[in-house]
């Protein structure tokens, strides 16, 4: 309880955006992963370890948009290490680009605002929980 009076205005708003971040990744590489169809045709030259981190990621979004909505402690390490994950995959992801792998240039994007997204997410609530 003492969690959750302290926490701040914005926390809700955004783990909703969370929330709705977290569906959509799942959606969008669910569709891909395992439907054979418009979805995987649109990919186009898609990086496989990418989409299968992505798609599994958006559980740990979902995961939390809920601890942030709430408030709990655990959003600290979660997204620490949602974050940190996904930095390393777009590192991953880049040393793939350096080797002449293909590649869709709105992964690059999708990739920067997944990095963005959760560092903003870490770096809020960092200093909120001990």
């Amino acid at each position: 309880m003492i969690e959750q009076a302290v926490r701040p205005r914005w926390a809700i708003g955004f783990g909703v955006f969370l929330g709705i971040f977290g569906i959509l990744t799942i959606k969008s590489g669910g569709e891909v992963l395992f439907i054979d169809g418009v979805g995987r045709k649109a990919a186009g030259d898609y990086v496989p370890f990418v989409l299968w981190f992505n798609f599994l990621a958006g559980f740990a979004y979902l995961a939390g948009a809920v601890g942030l909505s709430l408030w709990r402690s655990w959003i600290k390490p979660l997204s620490i290490t949602i974050a940190g994950l996904t930095i390393l995959v777009f590192i991953a992801f880049g040393i793939h680009i350096l080797m002449d792998g293909t590649f869709e240039m709105r992964t690059v994007g999708a990739m920067t605002l997944r990095s963005l997204v959760w560092i903003s997410v870490a770096l809020s609530v960092r200093r909120k929980f001990p």
